[in-house]
């Protein structure tokens, strides 16, 4: 296999592996079949692969496999602190789910906030849905926020780091089950380099240049 599966998917792949060799095993043929599709549809949906971020460190790299859905400025006073640059990514259910931090970074704080669960292609659902903040400082003193926002589908976050811990550039940060959005906000010097419509890749697509 070309890419290695996540922990938090591996119960669900093993187990779907194991239901289908005792219905198999049982003669259930058709059930073995279908168990043995979910466990590879787990085991896809859950794939980690290695991702290499590009030269040089001032290239902000994207956060979420998957397809640009805003970029415009805007105020984000709560931890950016003024005029800010949103970028918005779309994850599909066929995208890589595990979220990398754009930049180097200190995580500062995380947040989690309940909310509701609408389609996350939708503007509104990134200050309606249940999502978590990663507020990230550079070791210049500025800021930027990551944000995972839940969707229809998607109702769990889960994140890998604590605050206090130090983030490379395209460590990973986190991950949404199952299909939802990203979104990233930049300081207003920052300079994006993305557009709606564009597609992505964690920790390798470069979204802006911010020296």
């Amino acid at each position: 296999m070309p890419w290695r599966i996540h922990p938090e998917g591996r119960p669900l792949a093993l187990g779907a592996a194991l239901a289908a060799s005792v219905l198999a095993a049982l003669g259930f043929k058709r059930a073995a079949q279908g168990a043995a599709a979910a466990g590879l549809a787990a085991a896809y949906f859950f794939r980690d692969p290695d991702r290499r971020p590009p030269w040089p460190q001032a290239a902000v790299v994207a956060p979420a496999d998957g397809k640009v859905v805003l970029v415009r400025q805007e105020p984000e006073p709560l931890w950016v602190g003024g005029e800010a640059w949103r970028i918005g990514i779309f994850m599909s259910v066929f995208d890589v789910h595990i979220n990398r931090a754009p930049v180097a970074a200190r995580v500062v704080r995380l947040h989690h906030q309940p909310g509701e669960f609408l389609p996350a292609q939708r503007d509104e659902a990134v200050a309606r849905n249940e999502r978590r903040f990663y507020c990230l400082e550079r070791e210049d003193g500025q800021r930027l926020l990551v944000v995972q926002v839940a969707g229809l589908i998607a109702r769990r976050t889960v994140p890998f780091v604590q605050p206090g811990e130090a983030v490379g550039r395209g460590q990973r940060l986190g991950l949404i089950r199952f299909g939802s959005r990203v979104e990233v906000f930049l300081p207003a010097t920052a300079r994006p380099l993305v557009a709606p419509g564009h597609r992505v890749r964690a920790g390798e697509t470069p979204i802006a240049w911010w020296p």
